[in-house]
């Protein structure tokens, strides 16, 4: 199994002013190639902090992703620290500083000059891999130590999205060999998650050491994940299939949909349908 963590990186994510959204996203598009998450943290703009959870995620995680503290103001410490952390020195990268001009006087179109604040955001670590952020100004890093890959990204989502399908996933792809992981989920309603899994009890008990059934109750409805992995994709879909279907049909009453989608596209579908 190769596991990952990540770390969100933002004094506006601890007091709740701003919801991370992008621990999901990343999480989601990990395990779609087969990484599994082992943790995800949210640290404040404080040095320390982030220093401490790098050596912790770095002992049991393959793949480290950072977000966030990589914009141009005072706050933003995120690439300093990683500067230090693995040795090395701040240089201007010449792409980035063309691509940062590019957006101020070709797409921005903001009066007067570019500030040096904005400028200095093609600064990076000379021990980092550059990766490309088409989408804004902050560049990407990639940070190798003792064969575990750290990625730090900008956090705003947009460019933090272009960032994981453009260069994150496809590096990932070709340093690991991960194995696949399936998920199947169904949606039910009308009964409560105790009497959901009195119901389930003798399918839950039968189940193959490799397939896991996960609850997840909402207002109303529950939700059951089965997850199995393996190296084999196809074999792995076929037998968490079978149970699947096993399950559909101990829940046919209460059974809203068999895929992993809000109540509002189930509604929406059967409007269409009428």
């Amino acid at each position: 199994m190769i596991n990952a963590s990540i770390i969100t990186i933002g004094d506006e994510l601890l007091i709740g002013q701003t919801i991370d959204t992008n621990s999901a996203f990343i999480a989601q598009e990990l395990n779609r190639i087969g990484v599994w998450v082992r943790r995800r943290v949210a640290v404040g703009d404080t040095w320390d902090e982030i220093w401490l959870t790098l050596d912790e995620e770095s002992r049991s995680s393959q793949i480290i992703i950072l977000t966030g503290g990589l914009g141009p103001t005072d706050d933003d410490i995120t690439k300093a620290v990683l500067c230090k952390y693995f040795g090395g020195k701040m240089v201007v990268d010449e792409n980035v500083r063309a691509h940062v001009q590019y957006l101020f006087e070709k797409v921005y179109l903001r009066p007067g000059p570019i500030l040096e604040r904005n400028l200095k955001q093609a600064e990076v670590p000379d021990v980092c891999t550059v990766l490309h952020n088409a989408r804004g100004s902050a560049p990407g890093m990639l940070f190798r130590k003792e064969d575990k890959l750290y990625f730090s990204l900008p956090g705003v989502p947009h460019e933090m999205k272009g960032l994981i399908h453009d260069e994150v996933i496809p590096i990932l792809l070709k340093e690991f060999t991960m194995p696949a992981v399936v998920h199947r989920t169904a949606i039910t309603a009308g009964q409560g998650e105790s009497l959901i899994a009195e119901r389930l009890l003798e399918f839950e008990s039968s189940l193959p050491d490799s397939i896991k059934l996960a609850y997840l109750p909402s207002y109303g409805m529950v939700k059951l994940r089965l997850t199995s992995t393996g190296e084999n994709k196809d074999e792995v879909e076929s037998l968490i299939q079978a149970q699947f279907e096993k399950m559909l049909s101990l829940l046919k009453d209460y059974l809203v949909a068999d895929e992993d989608i809000g109540l509002e596209v189930v509604v929406g579908r059967i409007l269409k349908e009428k």
